[in-house]
């Protein structure tokens, strides 16, 4: 079989790609990819298998993967975007599994940063006599990994930064409620990106002036809404909003203050809001606090999508890891809600400390994904 760089590059992307599909889906698990190459009768590489992370309590990447090669995995090579496990947990180890395969050879991405993996699974398979190669477009698969990795390692999770800002830079009206800022296509695409997140939080503000919804709405990916957590310090969330009356369908999670109204924060939690106590810091949550909050209870991939309070809270205090403004064709006009609260949006978006991987139009929207600099 060949096995030149370019190849194991070229096969590596792909599970990367393949990974994507179940981010959001998997947590507190990694979304990990795994494809399996053999040879055909001819000689030439073909892939036999293919498998993305079950979720949690279902098999891993590779045991899927595995699953659809069957005997053609002898004797082959697998592609990974994570060290395979080592550790029996609700599954067995995938180290494991590749053994008793057959696989002869696994290229992997990167390393796991679990401690209870942590260069084990690597040490399995090569004490197995396969040959392991490990990271091939490690870049790639960190930024992949990056949520798995920073609740592993900080106990938060990757932060996404979504705003929507008007021509002349405000993202709503005072008093009226959500304003149409951005167009159809860019809607669509701010709902692929709930899809692809664990969690979705708004301050109590945004919460109050808009009554969101929070969910993904394209069509057939209902059962891919994050979880939608709320801001709220005094446990304000009225009962009669749209996230309590529909938290029975999509979680809902309101981090809370220590100190909250104990039975504000038991009618709440009668209707099916799940409520996090946190301890206050001059009155507010401290963006550190609600962030390791989620990341114990398993988050690993949050998005922030209002208001200008809360994204300032998080960009001042460098919580933010990706930044996306799509700035729409809309003039709200004189009076405006600024979108950053005490921070000048220019200034951010010429932070040295991020950088730009993506731009372009959608529609008549314009939009620039930042990212932090690692």
């Amino acid at each position: 079989m060949t096995t030149s760089a370019e190849q194991d590059r070229r096969f590596m992307l792909a599970a990367v790609r393949l990974a994507r599909r179940g981010l959001g889906r998997v947590w507190p698990n990694p979304s990990v990819g795994a494809i399996i190459v053999a040879q055909d009768e001819n000689g030439d590489d073909v892939l036999v298998g293919r498998g993305v992370t079950s979720r949690p309590g279902s098999a891993h990447a590779e045991v899927n993967a595995l699953r659809q090669a069957g005997e053609r995995a002898r004797g082959a090579t697998c592609y990974v975007t994570l060290e395979p496990c080592s550790h029996f947990g609700r599954t067995p180890p995938c180290s494991s599994a590749l053994i008793e395969a057959g696989i002869t050879r696994v290229v992997i991405g990167m390393r796991d940063p679990n401690p209870r993996v942590a260069g084990r699974g690597i040490a399995m398979l090569q004490e197995a006599g396969i040959d392991v190669v490990v990271g091939v477009e490690a870049k790639a698969c960190a930024d992949l990994h990056h949520g798995f990795a920073l609740r592993i390692t900080e106990q938060r999770p990757h932060v996404f930064l979504k705003l929507a800002v008007s021509q002349d830079g405000f993202i709503g009206r005072p008093g009226a409620g959500q304003v149409r800022i951005s167009c159809p296509l860019s809607m669509r695409h701010v709902h692929g990106f709930r899809a692809s997140h664990d969690a979705i939080l708004v301050g109590i503000g945004t919460a109050l002036a808009d009554d969101p919804q929070l969910t993904c709405r394209l069509p057939g990916m209902a059962d891919q809404s994050p979880v939608r957590v709320v801001l709220d310090a005094a446990a304000k969330l009225p009962l009669n909003s749209k996230l309590v009356q529909t938290a029975a369908d999509v979680p809902v999670w309101l981090i809370a203050g220590n100190d909250a109204d104990p039975e504000r924060i038991k009618a709440l939690a009668n209707e099916g809001v799940l409520i996090v106590r946190v301890p206050l810091e001059e009155g507010r949550i401290a963006p550190s606090v609600a962030l390791r909050a989620l990341g114990t209870r398993g988050i690993t991939r949050l998005m922030i999508e209002g208001g200008s309070r809360i994204a300032s809270a998080f960009l001042s205090t460098e919580c933010v890891d990706d930044l996306c403004v799509v700035t729409g064709a809309v003039e709200v006009g004189a009076g405006g809600i600024p979108a950053l609260h005490g921070l000048d949006l220019e200034a951010v978006l010429a932070d040295p400390r991020y950088q730009c991987i993506d731009s372009g139009r959608l529609n008549g929207d314009a939009y620039l994904y930042l990212r932090k600099r690692t």
